[in-house]
């Protein structure tokens, strides 16, 4: 990784840095289409099959995301960065970026379309995150008028598979989320339960 372009972004000169494949890597010019954005730690197959089936759905390309700061855990040493990001070297497209919230990423990314799995789509819609319905509201607003959209596969979730269909979705939000239906992906698997496994080594 260019570590001076990785202090750019960290020093918020630049406010995305695209890794792809295979090439130099880019400040300030991310790719278009599809959209996963975790943590990945670690990144696993249900990622990388969760991407590939919503980029087959929109007839997109896809890309990965990781913000290299968190909203309640601050900003990832530049080592963790490089760890995180060497998972990705070779293989797949990574942004990283310092947009922690989805309505910040959709000022960074017009017109992409943010894939998520149920538990972090309900997290989104949650207005406890935005002080309120009016502010969950006004967060909606936002990614729509960027010209976003959300897609969302099912997840288990307290002990059920839950679908974009449960979502707590307001009224007037019809059109900003696109479900995947269980039969073209659904993967029951997570990184905290890898990481668990892991150390039980």
């Amino acid at each position: 990784m260019d570590t001076r372009l990785l202090d750019d972004l960290l020093a918020g000169r630049a406010a995305t840095l695209t890794l792809p494949p295979a090439g130099a890597a880019r400040a300030d010019d991310p790719p278009r289409g599809a959209i996963l954005s975790g943590a990945f730690n670690p990144l696993h197959a249900g990622h990388e099959g969760l991407l590939a089936a919503a980029a087959e759905l929109l007839g997109a390309p896809g890309s990965f995301e990781l913000a290299v700061v968190n909203a309640d855990k601050g900003a990832l040493a530049p080592a963790e960065i490089g760890r995180r990001a060497a998972q990705f070297a070779g293989r797949h497209t990574l942004v990283l970026s310092r947009a922690p919230l989805f309505v910040e990423k959709a000022r960074l990314y017009p017109g992409r379309a943010f894939v998520l799995g149920y538990d972090t789509a309900a997290r989104l819609l949650d207005p406890r995150y935005y002080h309120g319905p009016a502010g969950l509201a006004a967060a909606l607003d936002a990614i729509r008028a960027a010209g976003c959209r959300l897609v969302v596969a099912g997840r288990l979730a307290d002990g059920a598979f839950r679908t974009a269909a449960d979502l707590p979705l307001p009224p007037g939000y019809p059109e900003l989320v696109v479900a995947i239906p269980e039969a073209r992906f659904r993967a029951d698997i997570s990184s905290t339960a890898l990481r668990e496994r892991a150390q039980k080594r």
